[in-house]
């Protein structure tokens, strides 16, 4: 699925399961934008300041969850996180290939997750996925996942500076550059070394903050657990707070003489207050206090009591 924004200048969405193909003309240069299908991602927090440094640690913060194959990476900082990033440069190449973008004629490639991430509600890019930003993250989901999802169409989008460096030719060695490429890995077999120590400290530095941070406050293993405990508390803890603005309401109505607030309890998600001897009066100015605080309530009397169901 491909939108053009402008007549010199073409923004192409790069997907391997679309079946569009494209036409460029020559001399034409394109900027294209890769689905979440062609690279990995991570949203991070780092003990570092920069994303040069964050760099030598890429490789390690990847090797649990990426299959085989022969990766680049990329990193840039956006506030206090790191978003981190791994692709195959040849399965890329294949996939612009297949669609008729050749090497020459791209201006620039970037992910979908620094051009899109502000995209509001899901947009379908080919017959069965549709992308959606969940946690800050853009992803891919199945169509039948979503109730609707928009079109695909980047003719306003302003492409940000985070751009992927593409190698050519970073899965061929010729037999020419055999013994340069390896007078180079000896010169720098030592200082390799020491990179490897100070990567693997710091890995270590970071599993070490990560077990800290779960153990202080009581964590679960998962972050699927850790997020319906969080959902959990945060129900009641709105819940919580429902049920003190309301009985700050009904302690602030104006009673007269006998009029009294005789009794309140909590059932389930139901506040109710008790009223005796209360006025017609006093009851419209109940009702009305209530709806002016847009409070979803009723009231009924019972053997001269008002009673005032207040749903949490």
């Amino acid at each position: 699925m491909f939108t053009r924004f402008n007549k010199k200048q073409t923004t192409l969405f790069l997907d391997p399961n679309s079946s569009d193909t494209y036409n460029i003309s020559e001399g034409e240069k394109v900027n294209v934008i890769l689905s979440p299908a062609l690279y990995w991602v991570k949203k991070l927090s780092l003990p570092i300041k920069y994303a040069r440094d964050a760099k030598k640690l890429l490789p390690s913060l990847f090797e649990e969850i990426l299959p085989d194959g022969k990766y680049s990476y990329s990193v840039y900082k956006e506030e206090d996180e790191f978003l981190i990033f791994a692709y195959e440069d040849k399965l890329i190449l294949d996939a612009m290939s297949k669609v008729g973008i050749s090497a020459s004629s791209v201006a620039s490639v970037h992910f979908a997750q620094s051009e899109m991430q502000s995209v509001k509600g899901a947009l379908k890019i080919n017959e069965t996925q549709s992308i959606y930003v969940k946690d800050g993250i853009v992803v891919l989901l199945p169509c039948c996942w979503i109730e609707e999802s928009g079109d695909l169409d980047l003719s306003t989008l302003k492409l940000s500076k985070h751009k992927v460096t593409l190698q050519q030719y970073a899965h061929i060695v010729k037999n020419t550059s055999l013994y340069k490429i390896a007078a180079v890995l000896i010169a720098l077999s030592l200082l390799v070394f020491g990179e490897y120590l100070i990567t693997k400290q710091k890995t270590d530095e970071i599993r070490k903050l990560k077990d800290e941070l779960f153990l202080k406050y009581k964590l679960k293993p998962t972050m699927l657990q850790n997020q319906s405990m969080l959902s959990k508390y945060e129900n009641i803890h709105k819940k919580q707070t429902k049920l003190r603005v309301y009985i700050s309401y009904l302690l602030a109505l104006r009673l007269k003489g006998s009029e009294k607030l005789t009794n309140l309890r909590l059932e389930d998600k139901t506040l109710v207050a008790e009223f005796s001897d209360v006025s017609k009066q006093t009851i419209s100015n109940i009702q009305k206090k209530l709806k002016s605080k847009k409070v979803d309530f009723k009231t009924q009397m019972k053997s001269k009591l008002l009673y005032v169901e207040m749903q949490l």
